[in-house]
């Protein structure tokens, strides 16, 4: 949720990050109007309250007709406390009801627009040149025996398939890779659990809709592990800053908005792995924390030598709880462009305000933490390191940093 005593400060900050996102910005006078509702009938409450508290003094010392007019007086009053005490929580409800539906303000310097809106920031790496027709990642996997999409769609239906063989071993190596690249920067590894409860789930809003859920169980299958790792410290004060875990876990998604060429292949699927690196900081930090997980990311890529590029994600395509993300994007022969693999999104404190993760600042108060997270590696990232690195005959060269885990420096065709 939005911090609604900035809201009460810079109501204008609010409302030109919902222009830029494309969002209504008559809802900054709704919560306003609301916040100053409920604050006039919490204090009838509070005044009505203390009427009622002094009253009851005055009744134990009086006597007769007095005492009967008395309590009385405290009959009405206790009916009085009670419809403000009523009123105040309504308007409570609405104001909290809608906070949850405003995304996060954007930071400063954020591209306004759309999808399409997006800045590049740069390139790194030449796209490969090939003196054959490249082929596709899936055309590539099946003939190295590393994908089967058949017998997924046999087994779970559309868009699910099985590594087999060295496409597994390759997934185990890129994720490996990255948690070692994780550690070895200060991350805590975790394996998260991917079943959550709504009150985990919930800080995603709209997003929680590609979700799949339990209905019996009331839990969701979690589409990233940054939704268990932001939830770790829920309801928690966090005494020493900054907190990094990076998380290795299988993701699951509806993807039901999806369609055409990125159903193809791993592109768009169901499940798949992921590691995901989480961080609580402090909001003065968050900035300068977003760019060394960008920067993480960035060294990730140079280990498994992909050409991609950088974008500063304009704020009509930000999920509701970013204030801002940066996206890399692998060069992709087969399309002649660039597709993500991984993004990183400051969401200041708009997550732990909902999940009440606060840390203690300099004047002793308590107050959210900045949360952060970037992924490092998925499953599709097979998708850019085979169309890449692929060769005239078929076989794939590996990347020098996964030849330690794999034990070879091609993957070759196998023989049918």
């Amino acid at each position: 949720m939005i911090d609604l005593r900035a809201l009460r400060e810079d109501p204008d900050r609010l409302r030109a990050s919902q222009r830029a996102r494309g969002e209504d910005e008559t809802v900054v006078g709704a919560l306003l109007d609301l916040d100053e509702r409920r604050r006039g009938a919490l204090s009838s409450f509070e005044r009505l309250r203390a009427e009622q508290k002094d009253l009851g003094r005055s009744v134990s010392k009086a006597r007769g007709d007095e005492r009967e007019e008395l309590l009385a007086r405290g009959r009405e009053l206790a009916r009085q406390v009670k419809e403000a005490s009523a009123e105040a929580d309504r308007l409570g409800g609405e104001l909290d009801a809608l906070l949850k539906s405003v995304p996060n303000v954007i930071e400063e310097g954020t591209p306004e627009g759309g999808e399409q809106d997006y800045v590049v920031l740069e390139h790194v790496g030449e796209p490969p040149e090939f003196d054959f027709e490249p082929r596709d990642h899936l055309e590539l996997g099946e003939g190295l025996g590393a994908i089967d999409m058949e017998r997924g769609a046999k087994v779970s239906g559309a868009r699910s398939y099985y590594l087999t063989g060295i496409g597994a071993r390759l997934q185990f190596a890129l994720l490996n890779l990255a948690m070692e690249q994780a550690v070895a920067n200060g991350f805590v590894p975790m394996v998260p659990p991917v079943l959550v409860k709504p009150d985990a789930m919930g800080f995603l809003g709209a997003y929680a809709a590609d979700a799949y859920r339990l209905q019996e169980a009331d839990l969701y299958l979690a589409g990233t592990s940054e939704v268990p790792l932001a939830a770790y410290h829920m309801n928690e004060i966090i005494t020493d800053l900054p907190r990094r875990y990076v998380g290795w876990s299988s993701c699951f998604r509806r993807e039901a908005g999806s369609y055409g060429e990125d159903t193809r292949g791993l592109i768009r699927v169901h499940q798949f792995d992921k590691v995901e690196m989480f961080s609580y900081c402090d909001p003065a930090d968050a900035h300068q924390e977003h760019l060394r997980l960008l920067e993480w990311e960035k060294e990730m890529l140079a280990e498994v030598e992909l050409p991609y590029r950088v974008i500063d994600v304009a704020a009509g395509d930000l999920g509701p709880s970013a204030a801002r993300k940066y996206d890399c994007e692998a060069w992709a022969p087969t399309r002649n462009g660039y597709r993500e693999l991984t993004s990183t999104s400051n969401c200041t404190g708009f997550q732990a305000r909902r999940l009440s993760v606060r840390h203690r600042d300099g004047s002793g108060k308590n107050r959210p933490v900045a949360t952060l997270n970037g992924t490092l590696a998925t499953t599709r990232w097979i998708v850019a390191i085979l169309e890449n690195h692929q060769q005239a005959d078929g076989s794939v060269r590996v990347p020098e940093a996964l030849r330690k885990y794999l034990g070879m420096a091609v993957l070759e065709p196998v023989k049918r």
